[in-house]
Formats: structure tokens, C-alpha cells, sequence
């Protein structure tokens, strides 16, 4: 029963998705056509690729992120986590209760993002770091890019537990998505706080997820009405 009302969940949620999806890309490509001050992202995502796909996959280092995501996400809900382990391709979080939101964060949560993101805001509080705010954006572009790419690898090629565990295959594709996107925006608007703007991005969801339900609603009531009579 818990699993159908997630469905019905995802399905009600589907359309939010699709335009936070457009809506977010539209600010990229905001940020992203001004390509003097994306350059140092957009460099650290494109050197990461080349890394990955001829180099080097960095798996046992995914691994690790996804799951002390799991096990950060766990004891932030109060849940215990009693062991965790990391091999090259696979590893494991024991704890005594678990929720989607901490089975899916690893899929959303740009782990490594976050720890730059930590250690600039640290030093920055002792020392002035303005000067390495290029550096800065070339290691979040670097490690977004590990995370969409190892995410969709991750996805793509296994099947994981963790979807079903979940709540369905449908429900953890659309809070994936959903998360990655959010997270993404944040991420731009902590980068480029000139070029992004949260209000306008949200207002154009609700906007447009609105007007649809509206001409579906209208059109059910429609036809209800055609049917009686």
C-alpha cells in the first residue's frame, strides 16, 4: 500500500519535475552563455570526463561518497548506524532504520562538492581566499561532474536495491531527479549569485505546474460533463 501511494505520489509529481528540469536548465544556460565567468567550472566538469571515460573511473572513491552519504543522511534523521563498508565496487551502510530520503541521497548529494564547498568556507574564515575563488569553481565543476557521472553510470549499468527499497523504480527517478536539479540551482546561485535568481526559477515552476493541472482538471470536469449528459 505505501508503495502504490508513493507511485500515485510520483505520478502527481512528474509534471513539477519536468519544468523544474526546464526551469533550471534555463538558468545554466544563463550562466553557462556567459562564458568568461563559467569558464573555470565548466573546465573542471570537462576535465573530469576526459579523466573518466579514458584515464580512470575513481570507483572505490564514489563508493566511499555514496555510502557515507547513506550513513550521514541516516544519523541526521536519528537513525543508528552500526557499520559501514567500502570496497572497489561496492560497499554498505548497516543501520537499525532507514527512509527514502536517506536511501536516496547518495543519488542526489554531490558529496565531494560539498566537502570543497566546507573546507573554502573554513580557511575563508581565517584567511582570505577571494584570490582562489577561481580555484574554487574549478573544483565544484570537477566534483558536479563526478556526481552527475557517476550517478547516472550507477543507475544505468546496475540494478540498484536501493530504487526499490525506495518506494519504485518511478518514485526514486522523480525525487532523483527533483534533488539533483534543487541541489544544481543552489549550486549556481552560491557560485554566480548575479546571474541566478531562486524566486524567478520557483515562480516559473509553480506557474507553469499550475496552469497544466489547471487544463487537466478542466479537461477531466469536461468530460464528466459530456458523459452525464
Amino acid at each position: 500500500m505505501k508503495n502504490f501511494l508513493k507511485l500515485l505520489l510520483a505520478l502527481f509529481l512528474l509534471p513539477l519535475a519536468l519544468f523544474v528540469v526546464a526551469e533550471v536548465f534555463g538558468a545554466c544556460w544563463h550562466v553557462f552563455v556567459d562564458f568568461q565567468n563559467a569558464v573555470g567550472f565548466l573546465a573542471g566538469a570537462a576535465l573530469y570526463c576526459v579523466i573518466h571515460f579514458s584515464v580512470y573511473k575513481f570507483e572505490r572513491m564514489y563508493v566511499f561518497a555514496h555510502e557515507t552519504t547513506h550513513a550521514v543522511a541516516a544519523m541526521l534523521f536519528g537513525f543508528r548506524v552500526h557499520d559501514m563498508s567500502v570496497n572497489k565496487d561496492s560497499g554498505h551502510v548497516k543501520m537499525d532504520r532507514c527512509n527514502a530520503a536517506v536511501v536516496l541521497a547518495p543519488y542526489f548529494v554531490p558529496f565531494y562538492s560539498i566537502i570543497v564547498g566546507l573546507i573554502y568556507v573554513g580557511i575563508g574564515l581565517f584567511w582570505p581566499v577571494e584570490n582562489y575563488s577561481g580555484a574554487f569553481i574549478f573544483l565544484v565543476g570537477f566534483f558536479m561532474a563526478f556526481h552527475w557521472v557517476q550517478t547516472c553510470k550507477t543507475l544505468w549499468e546496475t540494478q540498484q536495491p536501493d530504487l526499490k527499497m525506495a518506494g519504485g523504480n518511478l518514485f526514486s527517478i522523480v525525487m532523483i531527479v527533483l534533488g539533483n536539479m534543487i541541489v544544481l540551482a543552489l549550486v549556481l546561485k552560491c557560485l554566480f549569485p548575479q546571474r541566478v535568481e531562486l524566486l524567478e526559477i520557483a515562480r516559473g515552476v509553480c506557474n507553469s505546474t499550475y496552469n497544466l493541472w489547471k487544463i487537466v482538471i478542466n479537461y477531466i470536469i469536461d468530460r464528466a460533463i459530456s458523459a452525464q449528459g
